[in-house]
């Protein structure tokens, strides 16, 4: 591609110019706009001097938008003769959709609604008019430092709903409010359910007691109870949907909130600390694209390319308008339901129905061939980054920074069209119409998906021929590639994509059943190779805490080769796929030349100072989980029912433990989700409790020996805590502090030999896992852990007050052992 040549012609924009100028050096133009379209008159004359093209060099500053920047097929560059829009050498312009609230004051009256701790450190200012119409947004920047939509809950805390009823369309909540809520206008609920989240504007709300009852607005409304998947999550194992609400005077009660009281054209701010807003820039969003990219058919738009720009402040306000119900990775659902019969003409089992929109984009491009983005910016944004849709061939996006982005980083493809039921394979009779042959490499994508945690770093849909390789996502809340769409193994529009030496970590923030790469469909000559994927986060909501994968190869995935992946484990799942599949080497047995060749190349290092991980959110540790198996009393459970379970996911019979009624399975298990499914249909009449709740660990290295026994046996036993609250949260605090309050009983252990301990709790009741070198037995090793240790033996007398026996065990009996079965 072509850089700035004085053989071309060269238009200067600067933010100290004139649209009047005449766009040279001296005398610079005001706006990009302004030198689109000297450009286009250019050609449109067949100027001599854009025989080698036209170079748009744009100055350091930031460009306010009113209106979308329109590149059309006037616009148009050759291969010969392309159209460049580039930062001036070592400046960095801003393409900004936001405009700034200025006149900040601090309260000193009463402000009605605010919370009594708020009173008197809320700042207050207008909020401009813009064609005499308050600008409404939901997003705010101080010093393009996010600030937080006034919510219910303080940081990273949310409630749990109590109850959904479908049929009312109603759902129930906690509510404890220190500030009565008279109105509910404009008051949002924000909800975690499965793999995405939903926003829902309130129309009414029934307080009663301690709780309250909601009601929301239509299309929302129907479509959230209607639709069976995500839906809101209902479960006394693992905690019912996470939820929050937000936009309400009354939840403005910590520093780095904010609310906007539309009818007085005001907004408030509780400053974090060192801010000061008579000093600092605060942005708001206007517009929610700021580049449109649009062609047709006949005529395209054509090398057209940018080069460092900064393009920030894109809002997007259809959930406040509509509410925000969607399907996944973010496509939000115009209509869904399940079907009465299940069943459609493509797919027999069909239960759901659904149709999609599309979310904004900050830059929107279609009807586009050879167009590209390269050494950009996209921060700031509350939607999608990028979005090449239809009619797209041949664009790269190379080189790129994306942080700071409410839903997805890049979209590339169809994703449905708005009259297409989603499961519908998409394969147009005019193949022109497919996004092909899109490169997206050497990205930075980190901190995206921060509002809408159902999206992800990258996502195509129908593409052919694209090409993903060499990117750094991380800090995603969902997924970090996903590849495909229609949930089905039926031929389609997709074929020969690659995704390759990319480098995914710490994705998988808020919302599970994700994976560092996803694909969905027939992808006949697809290649997922040479990928580097590690350090899922743990999603303190999740749904299913242990459903998240490296690999994920879901609904109707066919004729994919995926081979040599690095990743810590081989924690993939394979969901209904179709035919054609070839794994090959995927795990941490790859050669570790993968871990440095992923990721971003050498020329675009410098992106990396970027790179975001949230340190206040730990990563998941893979440790095995236990499933209880409970029979009714004096009832035996099918022993060789579960082995045959056991065999179908390749499990070890030695991973089955038995006392009494109670079988224990112990071991680890990629995906426990559809491993209890299987044995719920084996055992139908079984309880079934999981325990993937690790509270404490005990290993070797708390010992200063990094290495251990390579062979183990386990013991395992089971008791319950007593049932006193206070109790139980005493028990797991001197569990919490152990290590830095009682060393002597980790001494204990290293002194017996112990190689692990695990306590993992479910409700009250307690699973301890003792895992000891082979060959020896507990009954040897145990009493070594308290001798010549007073603090040890005074620990487990403390420890008597926490603990009891289990249902079924005899007076005084605490601990008891389930035996392995033979």
């Amino acid at each position: 591609m072509p850089g700035m040549s004085g053989n071309a012609a060269d238009i200067f924009v600067s933010v100290h110019g004139s649209d009047y100028n005449a766009g040279t050096r001296e005398k610079p133009l005001a706006s990009v706009a302004a030198a689109l379209r000297k450009s286009r008159e250019l050609r449109r004359l067949n100027d001599s001097s854009v025989t080698n093209g036209i170079h748009i060099i744009v100055g350091a500053g930031v460009y306010e938008l009113y209106e979308p920047l329109f590149i059309r097929p006037e616009d148009a560059g050759t291969a010969a003769s392309p159209t460049w829009i580039e930062a001036a050498p070592d400046e960095q312009p801003v393409l900004s959709g936001g405009f700034q609230i200025t006149n900040w004051h601090k309260s000193t009256k009463n402000i009605a609604g605010l919370p009594g701790m708020a009173q008197g450190k809320v700042w207050v200012a207008d909020v401009p008019l813009t064609s005499n119409r308050l600008s409404e947004f939901r997003q705010l920047w101080i010093n393009n430092v996010k600030a937080v939509r006034a919510k219910n809950t303080n940081g990273a805390l949310m409630g749990r709903i109590l109850s959904w009823d479908k049929k009312e369309q109603s759902c129930w909540i906690p509510f404890n409010s220190a500030s009565p809520i008279k109105d509910v206008a404009g008051i949002e609920m924000f909800i975690h359910q499965w793999w995405a989240v939903a926003t829902l504007r309130i129309r009414k709300m029934e307080r009663n007691g301690d709780s309250a009852k909601l009601y929301f607005y239509q299309p929302e409304s129907k479509i959230q109870s209607e639709h069976p998947w995500p839906a809101p999550w209902i479960s006394s194992e693992t905690g019912n949907s996470a939820f929050y609400l937000t936009n309400a005077i009354q939840f403005l009660d910590e520093p780095g909130e904010w609310y906007l009281d539309i009818a007085q054209h005001r907004i408030y701010y509780w400053p974090r600390i060192n801010e000061n807003l008579h000093k600092d820039v605060v942005t708001a969003p206007l517009l929610e694209t700021l580049v449109s990219l649009q062609g047709t058919r006949e005529h395209p738009v054509t090398y057209v390319f940018f080069k460092g720009i900064s393009f920030q402040h894109a809002g997007w306000l259809r959930p406040s308008q509509y509410g925000h119900v969607p399907h996944q990775d973010g496509m939000y659902m115009l209509d869904a339901y399940k079907l009465a019969t299940p069943g459609t003409a493509n797919k027999k089992t069909l239960e759901n129905q659904a149709w999609i929109g599309r979310p904004a984009a900050a830059i929107q491009v279609s009807y586009a061939d050879n167009t590209g983005f390269t050494n950009c910016r996209f921060e700031h944004l509350a939607s999608t980054g990028i979005d090449y849709a239809k009619y797209t061939h041949r664009n790269s996006i190379n080189g790129n920074l994306f942080k700071d982005i409410g839903g997805t980083a890049i979209l590339g493809g169809v994703f449905s069209d708005e009259s297409t039921e989603v499961h519908i394979p998409y394969n147009p009779k005019d193949e022109q119409e497919i996004c092909s042959d899109l490169q997206i490499t050497n990205n930075l994508i980190t901190n995206v998906t921060n509002e809408d945690w159902g999206c992800v770093g990258i996502a195509a849909g129908y593409v052919r021929n694209s090409h993903i390789t060499h990117n750094e996502i991380s800090d995603v809340s969902y997924t970090g590639i996903s590849i495909g769409w229609g949930w089905t193994k039926t031929i389609n529009a997709m074929k020969n994509n690659e995704i390759a030496f990319n480098k995914i970590h710490h994705y998988g923030k808020h919302n599970y059943d994700c994976a560092g790469i996803y694909t969905l469909s027939a992808q006949p000559g697809s290649v997922i190779s040479n990928n580097y994927i590690d350090s899922i986060y743990k999603a303190p909501y999740a749904h299913l805490p242990n459903h998240w994968f490296y690999l994920y190869t879901d609904e109707g995935s066919s004729y994919f080769t995926i081979k040599d992946n690095w990743c810590p484990s081989e924690k993939f799942l394979q969901n209904a796929n179709g035919p054609g599949n070839t794994w090959v080497n995927n795990g941490p047995q790859v050669n570790k030349q993968v871990q440095e060749l992923a990721g971003i190349e050498s020329a675009y290092e410098y992106l990396l100072k970027e790179k975001v991980t949230d340190k206040n959110v730990a990563i998941n540790k893979e440790q095995p989980v236990i499933i209880e198996l409970i029979a009714a009393k004096n009832q035996s459970v099918s022993l060789q029912k579960i082995k045959d379970v056991l065999a179908l996911y390749k499990i070890n019979q030695d991973a089955l433990y038995q006392w009494k009624n109670h079988c224990i399975i112990f071991s680890r298990i990629g995906d426990l989700y559809t491993f209890r499914q299987k044995i719920k249909t084996a055992l139908p009449s079984i309880e079934i409790k999981t325990y993937d709740n690790v509270f404490y660990e005990f290993n070797r290295l708390h010992c200063g020996d990094a290495t251990a026994e390579t062979e183990w046996s386990h013991t395992i036993l089971t008791a319950s805590l007593v049932a006193d609250p206070t109790l139980q949260k005493e028990y797991l605090n001197y569990h919490a502090t152990q290590f830095e309050k009682w060393p002597e009983v980790s001494k204990g252990f290293c002194n017996a030999g112990f190689q692990q301990l695990l306590a993992y709790k479910n409700e009250r009741q307690l699973m301890l896992v003792i895992s000891i070198p082979k060959g020896e037995t507990l009954d040897r090793l145990n009493p070594k852990t308290t001798e010549n240790n007073p603090r040890m033996v005074e620990w487990n007398d403390r420890m008597k007050k926490y603990q009891q026996g289990i249902d079924g065990t005899a007076k005084g009996e605490t601990w008891v052992i389930l035996k392995p079965v033979q």
